[in-house]
């Protein structure tokens, strides 16, 4: 009769053995499994810490690099504007028959 059969129906004085034996056992055993429970929920507090410091790290450089990437696209729409102003300037230099030079002046 194995530990499964016990849970499912079986000999309920080997049950009852069980429980007794684990409520005789626990109080001895708990001061030695008292620091290991502290001591994994010191390293899992640590990691918890360092996984949100590195979140926030990861976050910021991601910031960053949304924030340039938008600045890139801005000076490129800024810079195709004004190349189509500037074509489009041209252009009408160019039906009306005049070409651009600099004003000099006479003395």
């Amino acid at each position: 009769m194995g530990l499964e059969d016990v849970f499912k129906g079986g000999n309920i004085v080997t049950g009852l053995a069980i429980g007794i034996g684990a409520a005789v056992v626990a109080p001895a055993i708990t001061p030695v499994l008292r620091p290991i429970a502290k001591s994994l929920l010191k390293a899992g507090l640590i990691a918890y810490d360092q996984g949100r410091v590195a979140l926030a790290e990861f976050n910021e450089k991601t910031s960053d690099m949304l924030a340039e990437a938008r600045a890139e696209l801005e000076e490129a729409a800024n810079g195709a504007e004004a190349g189509a102003a500037e074509a489009a300037e041209g252009t009408a230099q160019q039906s009306s028959g005049r070409s651009v030079r600099p004003h000099s002046s006479r003395t």
